[in-house]
C-alpha cells in the first residue's frame, strides 16, 4: 500500500492517493467532520473514531513493518510520549467531571432550598477546580510546542504514517483545550446557557419564583451535559489506551 502525505497543516485534512487503504479515507473524513462539530460530545466521539481508524491502519502488515523499522527513531518516542501526556489530560478531565458532577448536584440541592451557604461552597470548590484546569492547559500547550514532524527526513510512506499519528495528537490537544476551557465556563459551547449561569449566581441574589425555576431547569440541563461528556471522556480514554498498547505491541515484536 503506497501512502503519500503533505505536511501537517491547520486545515485538518491530509492528502492521500485514491488507492489508499479505506481507514486513511475514513480518518480524513472524520477530521473534516470534527472541524464542523459544534458540541463537545460530537468532538469527543469524533476523536474516538480517529483513533479507531488508526487502529485499523496499524493492523496492516505493511504499516507494522514501517513501525518496526522506525522503532529507534525520535518520532516514535515523541508519539509515545504524546500518548502519555494525552492520557494524563484525560485522567484530569475525568477527575474534574466527576467532581463537577457532584458539585452541580449539590448546587441543585442548594438552589432548591435557597441555601446561600451551599451556593458559596460551590464557588469555593469551583476555584479549586480552576487551578487543576489551568495546570492541565499549561501541560497541553507544552505538548503542542514539541518539534514539528514536517522537518523529518523520511520516505513518503513513513511520513504519511507519522503525519496521521501526529495530526491525531494535535486535534486531541485542540479538543481537550476546548473541553477544559468549557469546564471553566468560557464561551466554548454557546448552545447551553447553563454553564454561564453558574458564574452569575451571587450568594446574596434574590430571585423570583419564575427565575428560580428557570435556574433549576438550566442546572438540570448542565447536570445532564456533564454526565454525557463524562461518559464520552471515559470511552475515549479506553480507546487511547488501546491504540497506545497496539503501537507498543508492534514495537516489541
Amino acid at each position: 500500500m503506497a501512502l503519500r502525505s503533505k505536511a501537517l497543516h491547520h486545515g485538518r485534512s491530509l492528502s492521500f492517493p485514491s488507492q489508499s487503504h479505506p481507514s486513511v479515507s475514513h480518518f480524513n473524513e472524520n477530521l473534516v467532520k470534527m472541524e464542523a462539530s459544534t458540541t463537545m460530545e460530537a468532538k469527543l466521539n469524533g476523536l474516538r473514531n480517529l483513533y479507531s481508524n488508526i487502529d485499523d491502519l496499524l493492523m496492516l502488515p505493511h504499516i507494522q513493518q514501517i513501525i518496526s523499522q522506525e522503532c529507534q527513531t525520535k518520532w516514535i518516542d515523541q508519539v509515545l510520549d504524546g500518548y502519555i501526556s494525552l492520557l494524563d489530560a484525560c485522567t484530569t478531565a475525568k477527575d474534574l467531571f466527576s467532581k463537577i458532577k457532584q458539585q452541580v448536584q449539590e448546587l441543585l440541592s442548594a438552589l432548591r432550598r435557597n441555601d446561600v451557604n451551599g451556593i458559596n461552597n460551590y464557588h469555593i470548590s469551583k476555584k479549586k477546580s480552576k487551578k487543576m484546569i489551568l495546570k492541565s492547559l499549561k501541560d497541553l500547550r507544552s505538548l503542542r510546542c514539541k518539534k514539528n514532524v514536517s522537518s523529518l527526513d523520511k520516505d513518503d510512506e513513513t511520513m504519511a504514517l507519522v503525519c496521521m499519528l501526529k495530526e491525531a495528537e494535535s486535534v486531541t490537544i485542540d479538543v481537550f483545550e476546548g473541553l477544559l476551557s468549557y469546564v471553566m465556563g468560557n464561551n466554548v459551547q454557546p448552545k447551553s446557557s447553563a454553564w454561564s449561569l453558574v458564574s452569575k449566581i451571587m450568594p446574596s441574589k434574590k430571585v423570583s419564583n419564575q427565575s428560580e425555576e428557570t435556574d433549576l431547569n438550566e442546572m438540570k440541563e448542565m447536570d445532564s451535559i456533564i454526565q454525557i461528556l463524562e461518559q464520552e471522556i471515559e470511552c475515549f480514554f479506553r480507546q487511547l489506551i488501546k491504540t497506545r498498547v497496539f503501537l507498543l505491541n508492534i514495537l516489541n515484536h
